[in-house]
């Protein structure tokens, strides 16, 4: 089933795309969430002209993202949690938590953009990935200590 995304939606695409998907998924899930139209010829000709005339508007979306992502630049953020004797940490560190410390910092960036390269565990270093624009996709490190 061919349809188009009206939203992102993590793991399958990102706004105006055709993405083929399982009939079930498409009529279950994302056209009743309002995620998707079907991709017929009509919404497929709707969809490009709405693409065109935002063309412009997308080149500055873009630029936007990729200021916050060089304004992160090479940026390390500490995220203080409870650390038991072996060094493992106690619950979880969350896109909240990293989200909130971006926000100290002076740059926004929702939690949804963030994600996690490795689930920390433990403290020590690790990475996350900020998805600010389906092209502009920005690496942050972040070091878990013990308050």
């Amino acid at each position: 089933m061919e349809i188009i995304l009206k939203d992102d939606v993590k793991g399958l695409g990102y706004k105006n795309d055709i993405v083929d998907v399982k009939a079930g998924f498409g009529r279950n899930f994302l056209l009743p969430q309002g995620l998707a139209i079907l991709a017929d010829k009509t919404n497929r000709k709707i969809t490009a002209e709405n693409v065109r005339q935002a063309a412009h508007k997308a080149d500055k979306i873009k630029g936007d993202a990729q200021a916050i992502a060089d304004q992160i630049g090479d940026m390390v953020l500490d995220i203080r949690t409870k650390v038991g004797e072996t060094g493992k940490i106690f619950g979880r560190v969350t896109t909240l938590q990293l989200a909130e410390a971006l926000k100290q910092r002076g740059v926004e960036v929702d939690r949804k953009r963030l994600s996690f390269d490795q689930e920390p565990s433990a403290a020590g270093e690790y990475t996350a990935t900020v998805s600010l624009h389906k092209e502009v996709k920005h690496t942050l490190n972040f070091r878990v200590v013990a308050e």
